[in-house]
């Protein structure tokens, strides 16, 4: 905490008459593209972890302290009350551990979870199950969330095969309109395709970004080991093809 507090003293210095201009200038709304980058980041690194992943949750702690030393700024809360906050959530929301509540597994935990938190105070003005899923979400986690939130109540396929179906419907969908040159038609069956594949990989339990991400980085180190091998800009397809399969032999 030593070292929490300290930061925090960086933070207001910097933020400071006579400190550091940028910091200085900096909003809530200015600040919103930096957190992005760095959740991103320590999605990386979390791949990597070591001393890596621990610069970037420094650099998404700093991001959190310097939000709330802004909100402090304009008398809204500080960031002891960030932290008082998140405390008291966590008690309240765990009353298998902190109060005498039984459970019996992991399934049970959530379901208090959720129990609990629509009586909390922020939550209580919600009237859709989906109400509280961030707009600004990237769209495969938003369609995730959304799948998830409503099989919470039930509205969800009995196992993987019905979704797994339901995805085949939407490719033989998608391949009617690509051959009647329907471009509006062929857009929407294109995120039906997406959506249900989402689906599909949620009742895997497989998280649907981070398969993709794993799949980008793939065709990123295949696709280097062509341009390594050849004159990019002057081979065949035949010639990048026969690199491509090298590649998936020598860096899976």
């Amino acid at each position: 905490m030593k070292e929490f507090q300290r930061l925090v003293e960086i933070m207001k210095k910097l933020r400071a008459p006579g400190g550091c201009p940028w910091d200085r200038e900096q909003t809530i709304e200015s600040l919103k593209p930096y957190l992005l980058e760095e959740v991103y980041e320590t999605l990386e690194a979390m791949d990597k972890g070591g001393d890596e992943l621990k610069g970037e949750l420094g650099d998404l702690l700093l991001n959190v302290v310097f939000q709330s030393l802004i909100m402090e700024e304009n008398g809204q809360f500080d960031i002891e009350d960030v932290s008082k906050g998140v405390s008291e959530k966590l008690i309240r929301r765990h009353p298998h551990v902190f109060g005498d509540i039984g459970v019996k597994d992991s399934g049970e935990v959530i379901k208090n979870w959720d129990a609990i938190k629509k009586e909390e105070k922020e939550h209580r003005h919600r009237k859709s199950i989906l109400d509280g899923i961030p707009g600004v979400l990237p769209p495969l986690s938003k369609a995730e969330k959304l799948q998830h939130k409503a099989s919470k109540v039930g509205f969800d396929w009995e196992n993987i095969d019905g979704a797994i179906d339901k995805m085949e419907e939407e490719l033989e969908e998608m391949r009617e309109a690509f051959k009647n040159k329907d471009l509006e038609n062929l857009k929407e069956e294109m995120g039906d395709v997406v959506f249900s594949l989402v689906n599909v990989a949620r009742l895997a339990g497989i998280n649907i970004t981070d398969a993709l991400m794993k799949t980008n980085d793939k065709f990123e180190q295949r696709f280097r080991y062509i341009e390594e091998n050849c004159d990019i800009e002057n081979s065949d397809l035949e010639k990048m093809e026969k690199l491509w399969q090298e590649a998936k032999k020598t860096k899976n």
